[in-house]
């Protein structure tokens, strides 16, 4: 009788082990509603990001007669990427590109076609992933009007935008999400270091430098009209950023929550160093100061959020608030560039020290993750980055450098003098941002 029992018994385990394993098999093509709850919660957070965020962010600092312009310009990009994402722009940056696959993806996506309520993007449905990463081509371009504030022509903007989300963000983002060059080669960038914050910052330095300075510029005081608007917007960069670092894991796991960790350790800390550094430089530490410091914490930390320590993120915190600091002040007074809202001190020296150091701290004996595919030691991980950086510095300066030309050629990038001293949200807008 016992030996009738045991003989079942094993005949139920075997049944019930291969009834399992085809959901065993396809596990990973499962939707998991944790996962899917989670990136739906940071696919808003990161839309958050840029409106209502970066919209505050930049319109305190610019002078009142721009500040419906900042805002406008951050609403339009939102809607104008929303929708070139939806005709175009997510299959160049995430499909097969066959022949050119390590440049740029295929149009086998356009339209979003073959997206539906049941295609998956591994664990979450497709629809998701795609809306994701759409936050992201919003924010990226949205960066870099800090660089020209107060003075590009509304309609220049709205096609150098287009332009440059087609001819260098899809790329970039190719190339390192992908399945692109820069993936295949090992390069670490866990939430957009270089497809991000590098990408808009060296953009941001090219549009500063072909547009020319704001009149009066530097002679003239040109301060933040309302540093109460520039603190909330940060404050809210800071919360929604969760999203863009823990939200890139696209899972509710271990690597999301210490993705999550050191981002706010890497913030606060680059916050801190900012404010030191100005305190000990200027005499008195500045609420725009420590709020800068942030975002360039929150920067730095982003190429490595997912695969650091909590110590690597408080050293990596460390040197992007005090290399941002000095690249917003001391570098843009020596070479006398009029980059307005610090673009490319913040996105791109942020970035790139972020990048770099990914390449130290992701080491296990530093307490990260390990190394990226194919790199093996610590210094062939920081070439592989090195590599990333200097790409996306060289493609980006070159390609928006073409783009702003031929634009200027066209329709003219800047408004006249008449129109940039009135204002531009009477001159463009026809409207005040606040009643006299």
């Amino acid at each position: 009788m016992t030996i009738q029992k045991s003989q079942w018994a094993m005949k139920s385990l075997l049944i019930t082990v291969i009834a399992a394993l085809p959901s065993l098999a396809f596990a990973e093509e499962t939707l998991n509603k944790g996962d899917t709850a989670w990136m739906l919660t940071a696919t808003a957070l990161v839309l958050f990001m840029t409106i209502p965020g970066l919209s505050l962010f930049y319109a305190g600092m610019v002078r009142s007669k721009n500040v419906l312009s900042v805002l406008m310009q951050c609403f339009a990009i939102t809607s104008l990427m929303t929708v070139l994402w939806a005709l175009y722009l997510y299959s160049l940056a995430f499909t097969d590109g066959g022949a050119i696959n390590g440049l740029v993806g295929g149009f086998g996506k356009v339209f979003l076609a073959g997206i539906g309520v049941d295609t998956l993007y591994g664990t979450i449905p497709e629809t998701v992933f795609m809306t994701f990463q759409m936050t992201f081509v919003i924010i990226t371009p949205a960066l870099i009007v800090g660089a020209f504030a107060e003075r590009m022509k509304f309609s220049a903007l709205l096609v150098f935008m287009a332009l440059w989300a087609t001819f260098v963000y899809a790329p970039v983002c190719h190339w390192v999400w992908g399945g692109g060059w820069l993936g295949d080669y090992g390069v670490l960038d866990f939430a957009g270091g270089t497809v991000v914050h590098i990408n808009a910052g060296i953009a941001g330095l090219v549009a500063a430098l072909m547009l020319g300075k704001r009149k009066g510029y530097p002679h003239v005081a040109m301060p933040p009209h309302n540093l109460t608007y520039t603190v909330i917007g940060a404050s809210m960069l800071w919360v929604g950023w969760f999203g863009f670092n823990a939200g890139s894991q696209l899972a509710a796991d271990g690597t999301a929550g210490m993705a999550m960790a050191v981002t706010q350790i890497a913030t606060a800390t680059a916050a801190l160093a900012w404010m030191f550094s100005e305190w000990m430089s200027h005499g008195k530490p500045s609420v725009l100061g420590i709020a800068s410091g942030a975002v360039a914490g929150l920067v730095a930390i982003t190429p490595a959020s997912g695969y650091v320590g909590p110590m690597g993120a408080l050293a990596i915190g460390a040197a992007a608030g005090i290399g941002c600091f000095f690249a917003a002040t001391k570098v843009k007074r020596a070479f006398g560039y009029d980059d307005s809202l610090d673009v490319f001190g913040v996105h791109a020296i942020g970035g790139i020290i972020g990048a770099i150091l990914t390449g130290v701290f992701a080491a296990t004996s530093l307490g990260g993750v390990g190394f990226g595919e194919g790199n093996t030691t610590m210094g062939s991980q920081v070439v592989a980055q090195l590599i990333g950086v200097g790409a996306t510095v060289l493609f980006t300066a070159i390609m928006s450098f073409i783009i702003l030309k031929i634009i200027d050629m066209i329709i003219g990038l800047r408004v006249d003098e008449e129109q940039e001293t009135e204002g531009l949200d009477i001159a463009l807008h026809e409207e005040r941002g606040y009643i006299l």
